[in-house]
C-alpha cells in the first residue's frame, strides 16, 4: 500500500497540480492586496474618499449608522455590497490577467506550430522517373 502511494504522490500529474495550487494561492493573495491596498482606494479618491469596504446595509435595528463594517457585522446582520464590489473587482483582475497569459501562450503555441516541416523526401519511382527523363534529354538526337 505504501508502495501505490508513493507512485500516486510521485505522479507528474499530481506534483503539477500542487505546483498550480500552492502558486493560485500566492497569486490570489497578490491580487487581493492589489485591490485592496492599490486600486479601491484610487476608485474611493476619484470618487470622492468612499470606502468601499465599509458599504453595508443594515438588517438588524441594532445596526446604528457610521459603523465600520466589521464592527456592524458584530451587532447584527448587515449586507456587505461593499465588500462584494471589493471582490467583484479583485475576480476581474484575475480573469484578465489569466486571459492574458493564456492569450499569451496560445501565441506561442501557434508560432511553434507555425515551423515549417521538413520537405518529405521524394518517392524512389518518381526519383526514377525523373532520372529517365534526364536521360532521355541528355541522348544525342538522331
Amino acid at each position: 500500500m505504501l508502495e501505490e502511494f508513493k507512485k500516486f504522490a510521485l505522479r507528474g500529474n499530481v506534483v503539477d497540480l500542487a505546483v498550480g495550487v500552492i502558486i493560485g494561492a500566492a497569486f490570489g493573495a497578490i491580487v487581493t492586496s492589489l485591490v485592496q491596498d492599490v486600486i479601491m482606494p484610487i476608485i474611493g479618491a476619484v470618487t470622492g474618499g468612499l470606502d468601499f469596504s465599509n458599504y453595508y446595509v443594515a438588517l438588524s435595528s441594532k445596526v446604528t449608522p457610521g459603523l465600520s463594517y466589521g464592527d456592524a457585522k458584530k451587532l447584527g446582520a448587515v449586507v456587505g455590497y461593499g465588500q462584494f464590489l471589493t471582490l467583484a473587482v479583485n475576480f476581474a483582475i484575475v480573469a484578465f490577467v489569466l486571459f492574458m497569459v493564456i492569450r499569451a501562450m496560445n501565441k506561442l503555441k501557434t508560432k511553434e506550430e507555425a515551423k515549417p516541416e521538413p520537405v518529405a523526401e521524394v518517392p524512389a519511382d518518381v526519383k526514377l522517373l525523373a532520372e529517365i527523363r534526364d536521360l532521355l534529354a541528355a541522348r544525342p538526337k538522331v
